[in-house]
């Protein structure tokens, strides 16, 4: 099989690889689609995601879909040929955390395309892929596997908002308006809340949100800086806040303008050490500061709100490159001036 392999910074190239025997509990599935995730980009451009660098040669992605090829005895809820949504966290499920039922907490995650651990977690950028049977959701022949593929971003949101607490008739704002930002408005929409707002510093992002993903209004922070300030009172203005850029300077744009006894949800991953937490508003406001981190549990929940149309992830789709131009795919994928999303199209086979 072919795979895009990153092998250090600026370094990915497309390369044939040996498909591992199967196990009792594991599917082999053909891969799709791929989104090229943020996480994806950090590989590329810096051969690290934080503290997690690239040791070996690594396939990336984890934003992916495909098709059942072969099941392993013990594995009785999926067949050869059937679509299938492809959940890229497989937590231990003994440990505490599991056991808890916090699995995104899990203290032995194997997530597709991490660096985190070594060996490397190989990732879905591949055309073939091996994962345990609970990782594969089966959908209907008629699903559409490009917007599947933004399942796992869609449960990034939708964690968020479960983590944000209940959201009918809240007042929202969303710091960032990435992909995750994006869909991240859409789910507190989804929730219930009746006023959202999204900030960028791009606006061909804003307009997304504001024309496709039905923002209520948007905000060029770059090019309007004093905007947020007329939200600013000894009350606030915003019931929630999701920081979604990854910008200590947005971070510390929300604790004068969420409301006393309001809550910030960190969905964005800052800089290590750059996170700036004003301590006395956060005391005397009585402001809850919370994260986010993957999805727990939602992922399923992202697979039936796409096939069932409940929320539309196409305003997020940018366009496809066949897997041999992934390079040209992921040099393109910065430029958030034409793009929200690009996607690998991994297996032209099963397409």
């Amino acid at each position: 099989m072919l795979a895009a392999i990153c092998h250090g910074k600026k370094d990915l190239r497309v390369e044939s690889r040996a498909e591992p025997a199967l196990a009792a509990d594991e599917v082999r599935v053909g891969v799709a689609y791929g989104g090229i995730c943020g996480s994806d980009m950090h590989y590329y451009h810096r051969g690290a995601v934080g503290d997690f660098a690239v040791r070996e040669p690594m396939a990336l992605g984890h934003e992916i879909s495909g098709v059942v090829l072969e099941v392993g005895s013990a594995v009785t809820h999926v067949e050869p040929g059937m679509k299938a949504a492809l959940d890229p966290s497989r937590p231990c499920l003994t440990c505490d955390y599991c056991r808890a039922g916090r699995m995104n907490l899990c203290t032995d995650m194997m997530f597709l395309g991490s660096a985190g651990r070594f060996p490397h977690v190989q990732g879905g950028f591949a055309q073939t892929l091996i994962l345990r049977g609970d990782q594969i959701i089966p959908v209907p022949a008629d699903a559409d596997l490009l917007a599947l593929s933004v399942a796992e971003p869609l449960s990034i949101g939708l964690h968020a908002v479960n983590r944000a607490g209940p959201l009918m008739g809240k007042r929202v704002i969303i710091t960032g308006s990435g992909p995750i930002g994006l869909l991240t408005a859409r789910c507190a929409i989804h929730a219930g809340a009746i006023e959202v707002v999204c900030t960028d510093v791009e606006d061909a992002a804003l307009a997304v949100a504001r024309e496709r993903m039905n923002a209520t209004r948007t905000i060029n922070v770059a090019t309007d800086p004093d905007a947020l300030a007329t939200y600013a009172s000894p009350a606030g203005h915003f019931d929630v806040a999701f920081e979604a850029s990854g910008a200590p300077s947005a971070l510390l744009s929300l604790f004068p303008i969420v409301r006393r006894g309001g809550r910030i949800v960190q969905v964005g991953m800052l800089p290590p050490g750059t996170a700036p937490i004003p301590v006395n508003p956060l005391q005397s406001r009585e402001i809850e500061f919370v994260g986010a981190f993957r999805a727990n549990g939602e992922f399923r929940l992202a697979v039936d709100l796409i096939v069932s149309g409940a929320i539309d992830v196409s305003p997020i789709l940018s366009g496809t490159f066949p897997l041999e131009q992934s390079v040209d795919a992921f040099e393109q994928a910065g430029d958030r001036s034409r793009f929200v999303k690009l996607h690998i199209a991994i297996n032209k086979d099963i397409l």
